[in-house]
């Protein structure tokens, strides 16, 4: 199934402004759809397009790239007569798909862009990590966009609920609650949401199969497959520490207070030892980092401070399926639970999972603050995520806490309010009941997370 991506959009201010002096590389984990956004792209908007997929590239490219690179004219004649595709100067795109496995094809780059006559597209993951960048030359003739696993709205729309979120922006930007009815509703596709995630294999395979969660399970634990063999192929003495603490993802989240404490790994452990482990794990994009801010009043980059990082899964589908086995959730009664709100266990893990990947998929940083009370010996102060307004002249923080269910207190988010207050531009308190104000915090439901 093809699904519409948000994406799409940014391609196209690319092609119009800059596709003749830059190639467009789109970053992405693996199975979010990348390749497939690509190609429908190319279809779309090009004459012709070529696509060079370097998971099963014949020997005959890979030395078109070795030795015709002072010769474009053959090099493009091997291309065209190898895929069988007429190009077109100014009118065809050449697509490098998987370009991590072949990093020459990379560094190609500056001298197919300045020849000008193609358009260039490169989709990867792990492009960043060491064995993918030595010994290549950088382009400086790239332009790069992240791409994450779909996000609420894109959910939703393949879900064929394009005017429910559209008044849920409504109503969001005019801090006004939804109709009831229809908040349960946004709240049950929201659950819908967290089950199944927003990898495309897991959505075709839930909605292909009448809404199955079974199938959409399926398809997820292939992808953590996938995930697993990759870090296996780790050539760096890091490789069991990215297995190790993947596979405790679930365990760091279960905990109360979600951080990865260093100890609780290894005796006297800190985050320089662990630094290239949590590297790999964000530069793949399977997990989503956010560390503790320790001085909100400066800046949050500024103040970022290691010793605790939250670890969070990509995609909160995959979570899931990566917290359960198979057995505990092959009577469905799991998903019921999920989508009554009646989780007993691990429900505020997953909510604050998928917020996360909601804020991150919306394009923040993330970060958290903790407050140490040494009197008391341990934390009087825990704020879940704090977003700014990157502004350097009118600098604006934004605290948010998450509540799973009904019954909370807003403690922290008062303490930390009267502890910041000049530098507070707006509170956020997001839970499952439906939008209010009060005393300046504002409450949003979590499918509003998007909106922020």
């Amino acid at each position: 199934m093809i699904f519409k991506r948000k994406l799409y959009d940014k391609l196209l201010v690319w092609k119009q402004q800059a596709a003749g002096t830059k190639a467009l590389l789109i970053e992405g984990a693996r199975r979010i759809g990348k390749s497939t956004l690509v190609e429908e792209f190319a279809k779309n908007e090009y004459r012709s397009y070529l696509m060079i997929d370097f998971n099963k590239v014949s020997d005959s490219v890979i030395s078109a790239f070795n030795n015709y690179m002072n010769d474009l004219d053959t090099f493009f004649l091997i291309l065209s007569s190898e895929y069988g595709v007429r190009l077109y100067p100014k009118e065809s795109i050449i697509i490098f798909d998987e370009i991590q496995q072949f990093p020459k094809a990379r560094q190609a780059i500056k001298y197919l862009v300045a020849d000008g006559r193609f358009d260039y597209i490169e989709t990867g993951s792990l492009i960043s990590i060491k064995e993918n960048v030595n010994d290549i030359t950088i382009p400086s003739e790239e332009r790069t966009l992240l791409m994450y696993p779909m996000d609420f709205e894109e959910f939703a729309w393949a879900m064929n609920e394009e005017p429910l979120v559209a008044y849920i922006r409504q109503c969001f930007d005019k801090k006004e609650p939804l109709e009831q009815g229809i908040h349960a509703k946004a709240m049950l596709l929201f659950r819908q949401y967290m089950i199944v995630g927003g990898m495309p294999k897991s959505l075709s395979a839930y909605l292909e199969n009448n809404r199955n969660f079974g199938m959409a399970d399926m398809e997820k634990r292939d992808i953590l497959t996938l995930y697993r063999n990759d870090i296996k192929k780790i050539k760096s003495g890091y490789r069991s520490s990215v297995l190790s603490i993947f596979d405790q993802i679930p365990t760091f989240l279960s905990r109360s207070e979600r951080r990865v404490v260093m100890n609780r790994i290894e005796k006297g452990a800190s985050f320089p030892k662990y630094h290239d482990t949590f590297f790999w794990l964000s530069d793949s994009m399977i997990a989503n980092e956010c560390f503790n801010c320790s001085d909100p009043n400066v800046g949050l980059s500024l103040n970022e401070d290691r010793t605790y990082v939250k670890c969070y899964m990509g995609d909160t589908g995959l979570l899931i399926s990566h917290t359960f086995d198979e057995n505990e959730i092959s009577d469905g009664e799991l998903y019921r639970e999920i989508l009554l709100g009646k989780l007993s266990v691990n429900e505020g893990m997953f909510y604050e999972n998928v917020i996360a990947q909601m804020l991150v998929a919306a394009g923040h940083k993330l970060y958290f603050y903790t407050r140490y009370n040494q009197e008391k010996h341990r934390n009087d102060m825990e704020i879940d995520f704090i977003l700014s307004n990157h502004s350097k002249l009118r600098y604006k923080i934004f605290p948010i806490e998450v509540k799973s269910n009904d019954k909370y207190s807003i403690r922290s988010l008062t303490r930390f309010n009267e502890s910041f207050r000049q530098r507070i531009g707006g509170s956020y308190v997001i839970h499952p009941k439906n939008l209010s104000v009060k005393e300046g915090v504002v409450y949003l439901p979590a499918y509003m997370t998007f909106c922020l």
